[in-house]
């Protein structure tokens, strides 16, 4: 959050002074460092850094001044791009909604940014080995041209100390889960320093067990729990569960 709200004020300023920075200025106006600023956010109190100009005249729109509260003005930015809206689309929802005006360039450095951070975190080195590590694919609908169904596979790992991390987010392609694709995910974590598993925890999909123990011979696979009480309660007659789900036990 404070690599989206930090490039948003620097793309303003370049925007203000006509130049980017080190650039030249064509009006005697320059950048002069830089203010500290904490301000509350939906995921708490964030400090940055607001650039400032040589005359004083800058007024951001991305943190306002004086303000210190901002009610989710980038998540907008990221929500709205993530669900397929250019620029120009996400900079008139943005007037209308918030009544701020935000050029399409700032737009585009905002959600520029999001994707280094991104990148840059789908490529971070992780722990050689997991006590546990949960696996599983969501279904959703993701634009690319036209809007399709497409698998979003999640790995999670437990670390030594107890704590949950994400290792990991692939989407692949249309066609539903398939164990030949979380090969293709498993293969990444352990390029990425995974060198073991104690327990890998995932449903029942046919050929899964194998992919782990191609990768992690040692692993113990075991079934999620919900997964396995959702299989039993399929084969279970229906006048002892109630009324069963098509889209569980299909």
């Amino acid at each position: 959050m404070r690599r989206v709200l930090e490039t948003g004020l620097e793309a303003e300023l370049s925007d203000h002074l006509g130049h980017e920075h080190r650039g030249r200025s064509e009006t005697g106006n320059h950048r002069n460092g830089t203010s500290s600023k904490t301000v509350t956010t939906e995921l708490g109190e964030i400090d940055i850094a607001v650039p400032r100009d040589r005359d004083g005249s800058f007024d951001p729109q991305t943190v306002p001044k004086h303000k210190r509260r901002l009610d989710g003005f980038n998540a907008s930015v990221i929500s709205l791009f993530a669900r397929g809206m250019t620029t120009g689309e996400i900079a008139g929802h943005l007037a209308d909604i918030y009544d701020t005006t935000i050029s399409r360039e700032t737009i585009s450095k905002i959600t520029d940014a999001v994707v280094d951070d991104l990148n840059d975190w789908a490529a971070r080195p992780l722990d050689p080995i997991y006590p546990v590590i949960l696996i599983d694919a969501i279904v959703v609908k993701i634009r690319d041209g036209a809007v399709a169904n497409r698998p979003v596979y999640v790995a999670m790992g437990v670390t030594l100390d107890g704590q949950r991390d994400v290792l990991g987010m692939w989407v692949g392609p249309t066609g539903g889960e398939g164990a030949k694709q979380w090969m293709n995910m498993l293969t990444d974590l352990r390029n990425r320093g995974v060198l073991d598993a104690c327990i890998v925890c995932c449903d029942g999909l046919p050929g899964l067990p194998d992919a782990f123990r191609a990768i992690w011979p040692r692993a113990d696979v075991q079934t999620c729990v919900v997964h396995l009480v959702r299989k039993t309660a399929c084969a279970t007659p229906a006048r002892r569960t109630g009324r069963r789900s098509p889209s569980r036990c299909g």
